[in-house]
C-alpha cells in the first residue's frame, strides 16, 4: 500500500525566474496578512498566533525555505526557533516542556526549524523509544497541538521531501563548498545510512499525526525553486482559510504599498 510520501510528485519544478516572481508575490502578502494579525493595519485587529513547523529529509532545503519565508517580514514581528537534541535540563522533563517558551501568542508568529517531531523520527530511529512511546507521543503531540489551535493559534506543518540520489549530491556539494561544510555533520551521513528506517517512520508519523487541527503539508523539494514557492504559497492558503474559520474579515491582497 502506497503512502502519502510515496504519492508525492518530486518531479514538479518551476525555473529560477518564475520562482523568484512568485516569492516576490507571496512575501508581499505574507507581510500583509503579517501587519494585519499584529494589529499593525486598519482597523486595528490582533489576529491569532502563527506557528510554521518545518520538517524534513537532511538537506531537503529548509533553510532555504525558511529565509524566503522570513526575508519579507520585519524582524521584530517574527521569531525563529532552531530546534536542536534537548540538554540535560529538557530530558528530566516531558518531551514538550521545552516548547512552551517559543509558543507565539495572539499577534505573534513563531518558527520552528525541526520541532518536537524529532520524537517520532530521530529518537524512534536511534531506538530510544520503543513503538508503544512513539504511539503515545504521538497521540500526546496531537493533543498538544489540538489545545493550541483551541487556544487561538494557527499551526502550519511542512515536511520537504528529496529523493535518495538528490540528497547525495547535495552531500557532496555541501562537502566541496568551505562555506557550506557547517550545515554537513557525521550524524548526517549516518542518518542517511538509514534512510530505509526513517522513511518508516516519517510515513508512521504523517499519518498518525495529520489531523483536523494540524494537517501535513508535503513539499516536493526536489527542485528548490519549486519548493520555495510551494511552501510561501500553501502558507498563504492556510493562514487565510484559518482566520476566515475564526471570523476574521481578511484584507484583499494590494500591490504592497502599505509596506512604504
Amino acid at each position: 500500500m502506497s503512502s502519502r510520501l510515496d504519492d508525492l510528485d518530486l518531479h514538479q519544478t518551476l525555473s529560477h525566474e518564475q520562482s523568484e516572481t512568485r516569492v516576490a508575490a507571496a512575501q508581499l502578502r505574507l507581510s500583509q496578512l503579517r501587519l494585519f494579525t499584529a494589529g499593525l493595519l486598519e482597523p486595528k485587529v490582533v489576529g491569532p498566533g502563527l506557528l510554521v513547523l518545518f520538517e524534513g529529509i537532511d538537506a531537503a532545503g529548509k533553510g532555504g525555505a525558511i529565509r524566503r519565508l522570513t526575508s519579507g517580514l520585519d524582524p521584530r514581528h517574527v521569531r525563529v526557533v532552531p530546534i536542536g537534541p534537548p540538554t540535560e535540563e529538557e530530558l528530566r522533563h516531558h518531551f514538550l516542556w521545552r516548547f512552551q517558551e517559543s509558543m507565539p501568542g495572539r499577534g505573534e508568529m513563531t518558527v520552528y526549524d525541526r520541532s518536537w517531531y524529532g520524537r517520532l523520527l530521530v529518537e524512534r530511529v536511534e531506538g530510544n523509544i520503543d513503538d508503544d512511546a512513539a504511539k503515545l507521543s504521538a497521540d500526546e503531540i496531537v493533543a498538544f497541538e489540538k489545545m493550541l489551535v483551541n487556544d487561538g493559534v494557527t499551526i502550519v506543518k511542512f515536511w520537504l521531501q528529496i529523493s535518495d540520489d538528490e540528497q547525495l549530491v547535495r552531500f557532496n556539494n555541501r562537502q566541496g563548498d568551505p562555506l557550506k561544510q557547517w550545515k554537513l555533520t557525521p550524524d548526517d551521513w549516518r542518518n542517511r545510512e538509514k534512510r530505509s528506517a526513517y522513511v518508516r517512520c516519517i510515513n508512521s508519523m504523517i499519518d498518525t499525526t495529520d489531523h483536523g487541527h494540524a494537517h501535513w503539508d508535503l513539499i516536493a523539494a526536489e527542485n528548490k525553486h519549486f519548493a520555495r514557492v510551494a511552501v510561501l504559497e500553501t502558507l498563504i492558503e492556510r493562514w487565510v482559510h484559518d482566520l476566515g474559520r475564526r471570523g476574521y474579515t481578511v484584507p484583499e491582497a494590494t500591490s504592497g504599498d502599505y509596506l512604504d
